[in-house]
């Protein structure tokens, strides 16, 4: 044994299994130098020690104990989901075949018969330990570039949407506050946090079809005549037809409130004619959420509403333009709303959505 100890503070942790003091201390002299070690006298300890804050990073695990056998406790590590990962090697006295293949199917890494050899038991620690340092590093850089890439997808969306708006939007806040409002308005409504997300995401892209509307339309400081009222319509379907139809929750979430943010309660809404629930909640949200920063904000055609006129024009549209359901959470939420309405005001330039 002359391997050259590792430092303290690099040390991994090896829990050692047995319910016979004696092989405890074998393999514990074998290992101290090298590894921290901790021990268990029987499998409901081991199962304590493996689930408890300090994991270990190796079992060296006994088969023939008396309670819960070496077999049982791996099956229930493997089960957990915050131990499963832990490589285990059994040392054990049973040394045929049909063991050691039992032992290799419930998910173990090793088998080392007993008596051991002290090298055999160091070198295969060593090689397994570092696998399991591999596969976490791996996973760590899987776990991060697909972080990256979510992000980068929801930067896209994000981009899309405010690129949409600043046709006709000065700076281009309006899909930032109208997401928040969606968000908060969706969270006083009782959502799950990742449909509230998914919701916060897919907002910004509630009016992408205005790319697909002409500028001569889009920009007229009047009111649109039957004609222009007919194009514009069509932006919630070229808006729906730009993102597409994909399996992916958050498209699937950006199209159909793309598609359905100008639907109406009572069916008088565009661009299908919906009715009450037949409306996606999404697109109902949203519609709450688009309405009011509208409203509140000013436009080349129109000055900005005050903040109770605005909530009076909603809720007197409480089942007709709007879903009856949600004024008490749009109301909850509203002092929210305009602490994000004041966020990202015009006044303020053109913000990033981490402002």
């Amino acid at each position: 044994m002359s391997a050259t100890p590792i430092p303290k503070h690099a040390q991994q942790t090896v829990l050692i299994v047995d319910d016979t003091p004696e092989n405890i201390d074998l393999l514990a002299e074998v290992l101290a130098p090298h590894y921290i070690t901790k021990i268990a006298l029987n499998g409901e300890k081991a199962l304590k020690i493996a689930a408890g804050d300090n994991k270990p990073d190796l079992i060296l695990l006994d088969i023939m104990m008396p309670g819960i056998s070496g077999y049982d406790v791996c099956q229930r590590l493997k089960r957990n989901h915050d131990t499963k990962g832990i490589p285990i090697i059994f040392v054990t006295a049973m040394s045929e075949q049909e063991d050691e293949r039992k032992g290799l199917e419930l998910g173990a890494v090793d088998y080392i018969t007993k008596p051991i050899s002290p090298a055999i038991v160091l070198a295969r620690v060593r090689t397994h330990l570092a696998l399991y340092d591999q596969t976490r590093e791996l996973e760590r850089m899987v776990a991060l570039r697909t972080a990256e890439l979510e992000t980068t997808r929801r930067q896209i969306i994000l981009r899309l949407g405010r690129a949409a708006e600043f046709k006709d939007n000065e700076t281009g806040n309006h899909v930032i506050r109208m997401s928040h409002f969606s968000r908060l308005i969706a969270q006083a409504h009782g959502l799950n946090p990742l449909h509230v997300e998914t919701l916060f995401q897919a907002a910004p892209m509630h009016d992408v079809g205005k790319i697909g509307i002409p500028d001569h339309i889009l920009l007229k400081p009047g009111k649109l005549d039957a004609a222009e009222w007919d194009t514009m319509r069509q932006h919630p379907a070229m808006g729906a037809k730009i993102i597409g139809e994909h399996k992916d929750d958050l498209l699937c979430a950006a199209h159909s409130v793309a598609l359905t943010h100008h639907e109406k309660w009572d069916g008088t809404g565009y661009p299908n004619g919906l009715v009450g629930e037949q409306i996606p909640l999404f697109g109902r949200i949203v519609a709450i959420a688009d309405v009011f920063d509208a409203l509140t904000s000013e436009r080349s055609y129109k000055k900005a509403w005050t903040t109770e006129a605005a909530v009076a024009f909603i809720e007197q549209g409480a089942g007709t333009q709007f879903d009856p359901a949600l004024m008490a959470p749009f109301r909850l939420a509203l002092p929210d709303i305009l602490r994000i309405k004041d966020q990202y005001s015009e006044e303020n330039g053109a913000l990033s959505d981490d402002a």
